[in-house]
């Protein structure tokens, strides 16, 4: 099954692989010939922290073009799923205890970052709001105990 990724988190995972291979690869490139330079490779602390840069730079490219070429994209603004919680949403949920409330939207795991509000279609919160509808009533296993939360919103803005 291809790995759904939202537009954004493919434009962003794009972006992270031209600025690797049009900055951070020809910079590389550039430290190690430089290192080189400087005469006996063995001894040459820069020359190795450069090639172990390069080797990092490389892996990470090589990964971004193989979550993109089988990522599964999908145009979140053109769902049209109304108030019905799916992949996309950007949900907006009340804590039924202390009326805090919390944003997230659903992403694939791929484009996933909790700090950003963005949280994986496998992890358990997401699992307990697929299908769920605005004004459900939605009770979420966390680690600190079982939550209840009241689904105040639901959006698909892309």
């Amino acid at each position: 099954m291809r790995a759904p990724l939202t537009m954004k988190g493919a434009q962003r995972l794009r972006a992270e692989l031209d600025e690797l291979k049009s900055v951070k690869r020809p910079a590389v490139i550039h430290a190690i010939a430089e290192a080189r330079a400087h005469g006996d490779l063995k001894e040459n602390a820069e020359y190795h922290a450069a090639r172990e840069q390069q080797g990092f730079i490389e892996g990470r490219i090589k990964q971004l073009e193989g979550d993109l070429s089988h990522a599964q994209i999908i145009d979140v603004a053109a769902l049209n799923a109304g108030s019905r919680v799916v992949f996309g949403a950007q949900v907006k949920l009340a804590d039924v205890d202390t009326d805090e409330e919390r944003s997230y939207q659903i992403v694939g795991d791929l484009e996933a970052d909790i700090k950003q509000g963005l949280i994986a279609i496998s992890s358990p919160v997401a699992r307990a709001l697929i299908g769920k509808h605005e004004g459900d009533s939605v009770t979420i296993e966390a680690p600190g105990g079982t939550r209840e939360y009241e689904i105040v919103s639901v959006a698909y803005d892309g």
